[in-house]
């Protein structure tokens, strides 16, 4: 039965993806064909020109979250044991929209690393670097600077929050901020981009900036990348204190979130104390019951589940008996991962290496990038090729 739910479900998720001109009686079979052929072989166009390079950033501001773990962390695992082209980023330069700590940030991003190494990235088939690392990143980015409009900047969502929040102490970086996303990605011409519903307008702006630059430098230097949205809900993971907003790591109230570096104990506290309703039965509906569809939510990203699943095994369960269900299958998920990152953490030496093996690995594709772009631009003039002579020395 569980096999049959799961493919219902995902056949009406499959049908309520479709854009509606497809499921329009208006359009006949033989169209409806045609367009899908069409997409197909742009698809495969662009597969044979670009490839199909998935690129994925951390964010080192913190302690991870649960959050971060299923929403990043996980489906990067998952595209690498697929033998996905995949690079990670720890993305140490976007932080500094804020006042950062420096010590607190190189602190960070190591812990960052090791969460990802722990989570089972491995070096060997994936790219793992800090963005910083590879100075290419701020040079195209001042390239798309100059060519993105601040009316478009100005429109973008998150930015209009943080004016919002913060008034006259918001930055120019965080105007720009989704510039630098868009030079992250573009930099190594990746195509594909793990990312929620919050980010896509920040990936739709990369694929504008990607068109804007091949139209203006009269050359296809860039694909245009695509967001590729979770269809777990891993993306939307709320506050246990106060599920109508996202897990924070600055929320105060550090209940409100799951450390990776919780223990087994603190994890079935804070889910205890999670906030829900009065209702005692266990059903998934967001917009009615956010407490406890969180909850159900994170039950089956834990134990790979479906909520249909997760609430027909749980049907005869309370939520305060639910509530022991979800954290035993959270510590069941995270303690291998707590386990490996503390081994790591006595060997801050090889975390440093593999940062640094992976940027240089970066450096070589973001150099090849910049190289044509620069050229492109007229930017090469006087510049001596310092790729070519470090090559030939070695």
């Amino acid at each position: 039965m569980g096999l049959i739910a799961r493919s219902l479900y995902r056949c009406k998720k499959c049908l309520n993806l479709q854009p509606k001109s497809y499921i329009s009686s208006r359009f006949s079979s033989q169209a409806i064909n045609n367009s899908t052929e069409d997409s197909q072989s742009t698809e495969k166009d662009q597969d044979a020109k670009w490839g199909r390079r998935y690129i994925s950033g951390l964010q080192p501001t913190g302690a991870l979250h649960v959050g971060n773990y299923f929403a990043v962390v996980k489906p990067c695992v998952k595209l690498q044991e697929k033998k996905e082209d995949l690079m990670v980023f720890i993305a140490d330069m976007h932080t500094l929209t804020t006042q950062q700590d420096g010590q607190l940030l190189s602190d960070n991003v190591l812990e960052a690393a090791t969460i990802l190494l722990a989570a089972g990235l491995d070096p060997e088939q994936t790219t793992l670097w800090v963005q910083s690392a590879v100075p290419r990143h701020a040079e195209l980015c001042w390239l798309l600077t100059c060519l993105a409009t601040q009316a478009r900047l100005h429109h973008l969502p998150q930015y209009k929050e943080r004016v919002a929040a913060g008034g006259a102490d918001i930055t120019a970086g965080s105007l720009l901020y989704p510039v630098l996303q868009a030079a992250d990605i573009l930099l190594y011409r990746a195509r594909l981009v793990p990312a929620g519903a919050d980010q896509l307008q920040h990936v739709q702006l990369s694929a504008l900036l990607a068109r804007t630059a091949n139209h203006r430098l009269g050359a296809s230097l860039f694909p245009a990348p695509v967001a590729v949205l979770p269809e777990d809900g891993s993306d939307r993971i709320r506050s246990l204190r106060d599920p109508t907003k996202k897990m924070s790591k600055s929320e105060p109230n550090e209940k409100s979130r799951i450390l990776l570096t919780d223990s087994d104990e603190q994890i079935h506290l804070k889910i205890r104390k999670a906030v829900t309703d009065f209702t005692p039965q266990v059903t998934y509906s967001p917009d009615a019951r956010p407490g406890v569809s969180n909850l159900v939510r994170l039950h089956c990203l834990a134990a790979d589940m479906l909520p249909e699943e997760a609430v027909a095994e749980c049907d005869h369960l309370t939520t305060a008996d639910y509530k022991k269900v979800v954290a035993s299958a959270l510590c069941e998920e995270l303690a291998p991962v707590r386990e490996r990152a503390a081994q790591l953490r006595a060997r801050p030496a090889f975390v440093r290496e593999v940062l640094r093996d992976g940027a240089a690995r970066a450096r070589r594709i973001a150099d090849d990038t910049w190289e044509e772009v620069a050229s492109a631009a007229g930017l090469d003039v006087a510049k001596p090729n310092l790729v070519r002579e470090l090559r030939t020395r070695i």
